[in-house]
């Protein structure tokens, strides 16, 4: 392989970070911030789209926070006050909870423009983003196997360069032909969910609650109608259209026969005309994407390669919410990178690596096996729809559930419901 070399102070830093989505944007600019020079590579340009439902938890609002980046109304951002869940023949409004930890409202942005923000923002904090560059193989030191940079090809014209850097982050998404090449593959025992969405012109984008549907039918035959396995959502997204998709679990029977974008269209057909979710409104195609969730690819961290965001398969599995998770394991991350660079040896700095797993576990593990339990029993629509009829009716309930599906508590001074939830995460096994 022919590679052009270029200057050794463009191509070197301390840290690489493969992927410009919000895993590796947030990685780059906690590093960058703590003064270590940060190659942050992106395979695309912006903005580019991302299959995603748009919509942003607290949590996710809280690591836009610590970023710096401007989340007011003005700079174009939608507020939301919280979830409305439908099912079992329920409404139920339930407004994002009060707490220390974090805010009580969640956000609304289109995946384009969202990711953009993070990597400038990133760039503005000293990380050097490079566009239009596709990694491909790891360099790897033939003594000991660490990774110690990545072949690329740049720009439109695809030239071969190569990259080097002590450490690699794996920020590249689900596929994450870094971590494959370095060995990782993914756990057939954990779950996969499957997301699929599209928009709509619609009188209802200004809606200032997220909304999920636990109950999705297929009322287009002539028969009874039919139940299907997954969950749905509407996201109102303030610029005349509406975010509208659909999320199902590979546990789900039906995970391998059916075609999910004609799931989404039965579902939409069966929302009031009124509304806007007829063929005719469509402003683009239905586009789907993979949610790897529940640690599906381990080690975090080996030979001078970490795994952050989906790359690490960080998806919640109780909610497949992927965009705080990616964001905050790129903070810690970070953490744990400026600790090591600080170490004076070669030992102690892979004494300090080793604790990135660790943390992970410790922050997510109990609570992600939890989610694993769930996915298996929602898997059957069935489970769902009496979930749903049963649990919708108590709204005491449901603010329990909410603050569990959306891991939305106080570590320290809670109430009951977070101390009960906080317990349970800890006692169970972090796998």
């Amino acid at each position: 392989m022919t590679v052009v070399t270029e200057p050794l102070s463009e191509n070197t830093a301390d840290v690489i970070v493969v992927g410009a989505g919000p895993a590796g944007s947030t990685t780059a600019y906690h590093l960058a911030k703590a003064g270590l020079d940060v190659l942050l590579l992106e395979k695309t340009a912006f903005p580019r789209e991302k299959v995603c439902g748009d919509g942003l938890t607290p949590r996710a609002v809280k690591q836009l926070v610590a970023m710096g980046i401007d989340i007011s109304e003005e700079a174009g951002w939608l507020r939301n006050k919280g979830l409305r869940i439908i099912g079992g023949g329920v409404r139920l409004q339930l407004d994002w909870p009060d707490l220390a930890s974090f805010p009580d409202y969640g956000l609304v942005r289109k995946r384009d423009d969202f990711d953009d923000q993070l990597a400038r923002q990133a760039q503005k904090a000293g990380a050097r983003l490079f566009e239009r560059c596709n990694v491909g193989a790891p360099i790897l030191d033939d003594r000991t196997g660490r990774i110690t940079g990545v072949h690329a090809k740049l720009g439109e014209d695809k030239r071969e360069v190569t990259f080097h850097a002590p450490l690699v982050v794996a920020a590249d998404g689900n596929s994450t032909r870094l971590s494959l090449a370095m060995g990782l593959h993914r756990r057939e025992d954990r779950p996969m969910g499957v997301a699929v969405r599209t928009y709509f012109e619609s009188p209802r984008h200004e809606d200032d609650y997220l909304e999920s549907w636990l109950e999705l039918w297929d009322r287009r035959g002539p028969g009874e109608d039919r139940l299907l396995p997954g969950y749905g959502w509407i996201f109102g997204m303030g610029d005349g259209t509406s975010n509208v998709g659909l999320g199902v679990l590979n546990t789900s029977d039906s995970f391998k026969e059916l075609d999910w974008r004609e799931v989404l269209k039965a579902w939409c057909a069966s929302m009031p005309e009124d509304w806007g979710y007829t063929p005719d409104k469509m402003t683009g195609p239905i586009r789907g994407a993979a949610l790897p969730m529940a640690f599906n690819r381990q080690p975090h961290y080996t030979k001078g390669l970490l795994l952050v965001g989906d790359a690490g398969g960080l998806v919640n599995p109780f909610n497949g919410e992927g965009i705080a998770y990616a964001m905050e394991s790129g903070q810690i991350a970070a953490d744990v990178i400026v600790q090591a660079h600080a170490r004076a040896t070669p030992a102690g700095r892979e004494l300090a690596l080793q604790r990135y797993p660790r943390v992970l576990k410790d922050t997510y593990g109990g609570y992600y096996t939890l989610g694993r339990a769930f996915v298996k029993l929602i898997g059957n629509p069935k489970v769902m729809q009496i979930a749903a009829q049963r649990g919708l009716t108590h709204p005491l309930l449901m603010k329990f559930t909410l603050k569990l599906l959306a891991n939305l508590t106080d570590p320290t001074g809670g109430d009951a419901m977070d101390r009960i939830i906080n317990g349970l995460s800890k006692v169970a096994p972090k796998a």
